[in-house]
């Protein structure tokens, strides 16, 4: 079992976790702190928190359930950080820098297509970034990364009901701005491979062996 290697001091299996769940859990990161560089730092201290703790993990919930907890505390602790330094809570969208390392998948589009899409894509993600956090956290959960009602509502710690109805209202808000051009993008939000994920491995590392 995988968490019974890192408990005995594999790290090439912890690397292989990371590498297993980096998407997920940077794109949870992302849509609470609606901040590239902010969620990656926050995923990071997320991993080095799991690391120390795994031995609490008793297996009564999935080990990506038990992660994405761990990454929604730690995002949201930097939330409530934030807002005591600046006494203001921020009620407007964040201006994001959204730089990709990876490019869009090649669907067999045209160049123009391709713009297209792109340019849907980084719509929908600042639209995205609008919407209040619980209806964002459960957008991306359930639409960006497909997780059923049941582990959504699992990994968020609310009740299924309130996982399909803030589903239906952060689907609703943003089709009401982006119309049919949401089914082709909503897939691609956020990717999170390549330089960035080999990067968030070898910090965790770096630090474990620090």
């Amino acid at each position: 079992m995988l968490v019974r290697r890192i408990l005995s001091g594999d790290r090439a299996a912890f690397a292989r976790m990371m590498r297993r769940y980096n998407r997920r859990l940077y794109r949870l990161a992302r849509s609470v702190l609606r901040d590239d560089a902010e969620a990656e730092d926050a995923l990071q201290d997320a991993y080095l928190m799991a690391y120390r703790r795994l031995h609490q993990f008793r297996g009564d919930s999935m080990l990506s359930t038990w992660l994405s907890r761990l990454v929604m505390n730690e995002c949201l602790g930097r939330v409530r950080r934030d807002a005591r330094r600046s006494r203001i809570v921020p009620i407007g969208p964040t201006p994001v820098d959204m730089n990709f390392d990876s490019p869009v998948p090649d669907h067999g589009d045209t160049p123009d297509q391709a713009l297209v899409r792109t340019e849907i894509r980084s719509l929908l993600e600042r639209k995205l970034d609008e919407l209040p956090e619980a209806f964002r956290t459960v957008f991306v959960l359930r639409c960006v990364e497909e997780l059923s009602v049941e582990e959504t509502a699992a990994c968020l710690g609310i009740p299924q009901a309130t996982v399909r109805s803030r589903h239906f209202r952060a689907r609703s808000l943003l089709r009401e701005s982006l119309a049919r051009e949401i089914d082709l993008a909503e897939r691609d939000l956020f990717e999170f491979a390549g330089a960035r994920c080999d990067r968030i491995v070898e910090r965790v590392l770096r630090h474990l062996e620090g």
